[in-house]
């Protein structure tokens, strides 16, 4: 039995999974979760980097203790954080965390400089306030010392490979958020950082995903017999990429959507897509295994999420269960909201939010925490088929089913309001797909299997998975006229602020 461990890192939480491959399927356990909300250090909105890594070591420990040898260890997170290392190997700072709400004023001075388009046709990545390319820049307009000590840029998991071996390098897949990669070369974009007077020095070698890096350090090691030789394997460390790795589907063209605290949304492209159209929807193409992943960052389960903290902390019951037995119970289409608006990233209250909106577009706002939780999960749903006919016009491809993958997955109500709203099937699973991913990669880096194609049989031989048919296909349609008008609304409604 190999045993593999995933370190998991998502937006709100982070855990640590040991995948035992028996040479045909894979079984997965979770030995370690913890918290990767951000805390407020300074001026600043932060990663608490040094408790992840105490948790994760934790977690390697107790999985070296159950389950025996370990083979090999691999990392994916979330996308375009970062931390800075000086020239003498030491952490500058706390990396900064992507909701902090000054990057817009770092990427609003960039898009003045460069301009979108140049951006787009150059990086093919999605104009995203809190991209790597505009936090860097925010360092530059704020604190333009900090520069004079960096030595090296780490995104998170290359960060935490650091850690644990003493090895930089930049995992391709996660690399591609940054905004920093010239689409066309594959390589950085120095010269626009020279442009925008940031270190280009800073850079680190880039490594595809499915190779090792090295093996753990000697006081990582010498934490448990167990670890001697355990190996540390770029994955594909942008956890989209690895949840797409594990989407239980050989048959193109089909759409994905990793449900999580994010929603991202898009199908598998061979070669990127810099079209006028792509450019004009936002699209972005983010390294895959092998391919691209067309697609959109939409709003998820944050907003679930941030109204079921903000219930709990008013002293209600708001477990999951309880929010969506509400919902079912709620009636239809209480109100509809786009989920993206910029209001919703990092509001003081969620709930009072989105009571706003409804009055700024001319609703009633929810009469109870049913209807609230429902109109938000019907959004969503509405949102996803938005993107879906995007990727449609730009592509030229017609979808015939929906894969929902990740966390998200689990939300049976949400998962049949995005087979009525799209009017395509829905496959739900793996709930654990950035994980299985992980794995997968670790089983191709080790030479397990040969091929990606080879280690996603092997996913399909190890995960169930559930079908969602669309019902209610008229008043569904009818409905998503109403979100269309809605969402100009919102749009008018921040512009007139």
């Amino acid at each position: 039995m190999l045993n593999l461990v995933a370190v998991d890192l998502g937006a709100s939480s982070g855990r640590m999974m040991v995948g035992q491959y028996d040479g045909r399927a894979l079984t997965l356990t979770e030995h370690e979760r913890f918290s990767t909300l951000p805390v407020t250090s300074g001026r600043w909105l932060h990663t608490n980097i040094q408790f992840i890594f105490e948790r994760m070591l934790k977690g390697l420990v107790r999985s070296a203790t159950h389950v025996g040898v370990v083979s090999a260890v691999g990392i994916d997170s979330w996308a375009v954080d970062f931390g800075l290392i000086d020239r003498f190997g030491s952490l500058i700072d706390h990396p900064r965390h992507y909701r902090d709400e000054r990057h817009a004023q770092a990427m609003k001075a960039v898009v003045e400089r460069i301009g979108i388009h140049r951006l787009f046709q150059e990086t093919g990545i999605q104009i995203l306030p809190f991209n790597t390319l505009f936090q860097l820049y925010g360092i530059q307009m704020e604190e333009p010392n900090v520069f004079d000590r960096a030595a090296t840029l780490l995104l998170l998991p290359d960060l935490l490979n650091y850690m644990l071996t003493g090895e930089m390098r930049a995992e391709w897949t996660n690399a591609t958020t940054t905004q920093m990669i010239r689409v066309q070369t594959r390589s950085w974009m120095n010269d626009l950082l020279q442009e925008l007077g940031l270190p280009t020095t800073i850079l680190p070698t880039i490594a595809q995903p499915g190779s090792v890096l090295s093996r753990l350090a000697p006081m990582q090691r010498g934490m448990h017999e167990n670890l001697c030789d355990a190996k540390v394997v770029h994955v594909a460390s942008h956890d989209t990429a690895s949840a797409v790795a594990a989407v239980p589907d050989h048959a193109d063209p089909y759409l994905y959507i990793s449900s999580g605290t994010w929603s991202l949304v898009g199908t598998v492209v061979q070669r990127p897509i810099t079209t006028p159209l792509a450019e004009h929807y936002n699209f972005s193409n983010e390294g895959g295994i092998g391919n691209y992943r067309f697609l959109k960052n939409v709003m998820g389960l944050w907003l679930i999420q941030e109204i079921q903290r903000e219930v709990q902390a008013g002293g209600q019951v708001a477990d999951i269960h309880t929010l969506l037995q509400l919902a079912e119970r709620a009636r239809p289409f209480p109100f509809v909201l786009d989920p993206d608006d910029p209001l919703l990233l990092h509001p003081a209250s969620m709930v009072r939010t989105i009571h706003e909106i409804c009055v700024q577009t001319g609703q009633r706002p929810p009469a109870e925490l049913g209807e609230l939780v429902r109109g938000v999960l019907e959004s969503l749903a509405f949102k996803y088929r938005t993107v879906l006919l995007e990727l449609q016009e730009v592509t030229g491809c017609t979808f015939s089913r929906v894969h929902i993958v990740g966390g998200g997955s689990q939300n049976q109500l949400l998962s049949q309001f995005a087979a009525n709203a799209t009017g395509c099937p829905v496959i739900t699973g793996p709930v654990e797909a950035s994980a299985l991913g992980n794995v997968m990669l670790q089983l191709v880096a080790l030479g397990e299997c040969k091929s990606v194609s080879e280690a996603r049989e092997v996913v399909l031989r190890s995960v169930a998975t559930a079908l969602y048919v669309p019902q209610s296909a008229e008043v569904w349609q009818e409905k998503y006229s109403a979100f269309q008008q809605v969402v100009r609304r919102q749009a008018a409604s921040r512009k007139a602020i």
